[in-house]
């Protein structure tokens, strides 16, 4: 879990919601365990465009719902 878009990921989603970083492992649940509201998540989208200079199609998101698939969902975009 240490690669750098796993990190990348990691701090931009911490920064959004506002946790430490240690609670944003891959398993955490955006909504039960970090708190996301449906405000955020459009904040949080439009981090990670701007942090990995990737396209993010809003209707394809909707199951990405934990740390960990949207770390999948962000190097998939890349490419890697």
């Amino acid at each position: 879990m240490s690669d750098d878009v796993t990190e990348r990921v990691r701090k931009v989603i911490a920064g959004i919601l506002r946790v430490p970083l240690e609670r944003v492992v891959p398993s955490a649940q955006f909504v039960r365990d970090l708190g996301m509201e449906s405000i955020k998540s459009i904040e949080l989208i439009a981090a990670l465009e701007e942090e990995f200079d990737i396209e993010i199609d809003e209707d394809n998101v909707a199951d990405v719902t934990t740390v960990e698939k949207s770390i999948a969902y962000v190097k998939k975009a890349l490419g890697s």
